[in-house]
């Protein structure tokens, strides 16, 4: 008999709170994700002229990962979180 396996989360994780949100993106650094699937880079071209444009951003840190598959590497993260950003968007697309 085939066994039946829940998708949902039933684990016990404590609730945390989510980062509190910016006031506004003028003068900030944003660092941009790049998952790796097909298209991202130009979601994130696009992306990013539009966030120093019309949003005041004056520094965009690019980072991607490997492969769309596996979790980010610790190192690719480090240097998000050592960039000195105040937002991260992370990007999908295909």
């Amino acid at each position: 008999m085939p066994t039946l396996v829940n998708p949902r989360d039933e684990s016990n994780a404590p609730r945390q709170s989510p980062a509190p949100r910016l006031d506004s993106l003028q003068g900030k650094s944003v660092a941009l994700l790049d998952i790796s699937k097909p298209g991202g880079s130009v979601l994130l071209d696009r992306l990013e002229a539009i966030l120093k444009e019309t949003y005041g951003v004056t520094t965009v840190v690019r980072e991607a990962k490997p492969t769309f598959a596996k979790p980010a590497p610790p190192e690719v993260i480090d240097r998000i979180r050592n960039a000195n950003i105040q937002a991260v968007i992370e990007a999908l697309a295909d």
